[in-house]
């Protein structure tokens, strides 16, 4: 059963432990939990009080301590963690537990419940998935307190005037390299097709938040590319780095991520390779275009740069979608309600 936390007049307090900056490196900058989550805390509660703890990732050992003396100090009711790995102990978690209300956001139960959640779940007192087929996998261990949510964006643009886009870019994609991504952008520019790639690796390099909102809405089509093990023999033999990769990589299952909200909230079209459950979110041709395999995608980008309408369309039913419903907003209310709070 889920505990509750409701009562009349109850004004929350929580302390979100996050990283202030992309995987703790300054130079890259805002994280997701900071853009996102933090951001829309502050929305929530006029009580929030964060605990950056960039600084501690190499002092293990400080970072409990700190951990620990500042929550004590403030004493929440709710103490909100994004674990990227094994940042805390057990007996940290244990100890913050016992006295308050702690929260986890399990990032990819997808690839990483057998060797991470299962055994970090039971160290808080709620478990965030964003997969629903780990649900099942969490009732297995004895684990009740899950609640499934999803990854969103982390804001939209209001009012857009979309017959006012000037676009600058035909196709375009904005996330880090990978070897499959690199491999895909290739043949496709060997197709013929001009692809403007944004992000870690790239030429054109990394880009801040405000950089990406833009490429977004000025872009006729935004690929959405997977970064998981691609399953394409063409590209598993290409080289003797993919069969290695291919063989070595726990990242074998598609996962539903927040670019999916995030390219149609700032009035972007988007094309995107399958992923389980994408369909409880949007509807498929209606508000996001789908590609399963890179013959398809050769089709259908060529099919939407030709028919502007149809495609307006979807992304205007997209951007509707991802604006009502897809939003950190509407996810943190959403979880807080089911905890008995009213925010």
């Amino acid at each position: 059963m889920l505990l509750s936390l409701s009562r009349e007049g109850f004004k929350i307090k929580i302390i979100p432990v996050f990283l202030r900056y992309d995987y703790g490196i300054k130079s890259r900058g805002d994280s997701l939990e900071y853009q996102g989550f933090y951001k829309v805390l502050k929305q929530l509660s006029d009580e929030i009080y964060p605990f950056w703890y960039d600084e501690y990732l190499t002092k293990k050992d400080e970072l409990q301590k700190r951990v620990i003396k500042f929550v004590d100090d403030i004493r929440p009711d709710i103490v909100f963690f994004i674990l990227m790995k094994d940042e805390f102990s057990f007996e940290t978690l244990d100890y913050l537990k016992n006295k308050y209300i702690t929260i986890n956001w399990f990032c990819d139960d997808q690839w990483r419940f057998e060797n991470f959640t299962k055994y970090y779940a039971f160290h808080f007192t709620y478990a965030i998935t964003t997969d629903k087929f780990a649900l099942n996998k969490y009732r297995k261990i004895g684990y009740e307190n899950v609640i499934l949510s999803q990854w969103a964006s982390f804001g939209f643009t209001e009012d857009i005037d979309f017959e006012a886009i000037k676009y600058k870019y035909n196709v375009s994609f904005v996330g880090g390299i990978s070897g499959y991504r690199k491999w895909l952008i290739n043949k496709l520019e060997k197709a013929g097709m001009k692809i403007e790639c944004f992000g870690v690796g790239w030429g054109n390099g990394r880009i801040n938040f405000n950089e990406m909102v833009d490429i977004f809405k000025n872009s006729k089509i935004n690929l959405n590319i997977s970064n998981s093990m691609s399953h394409d023999i063409r590209y598993i033999f290409s080289s003797l780095r993919s069969i290695k990769e291919f063989l070595k990589s726990k990242k074998r299952i598609e996962q539903i991520k927040a670019r999916n909200f995030e390219i149609p909230a700032f009035g972007g079209f988007q094309l995107t390779n399958y992923v389980p459950c994408l369909e409880d979110y949007f509807d498929i041709g209606r508000e996001v275009a789908v590609y399963i395999s890179f013959d398809d995608l050769i089709l259908q980008i060529n099919y939407y740069l030709n028919n502007d309408e149809e495609r307006k369309k979807i992304m205007i039913n997209g951007y509707k979608s991802s604006c009502k419903e897809h939003t950190y907003f509407h996810k943190l209310k959403k979880i807080f309600k089911e905890l008995g709070i009213n925010l």
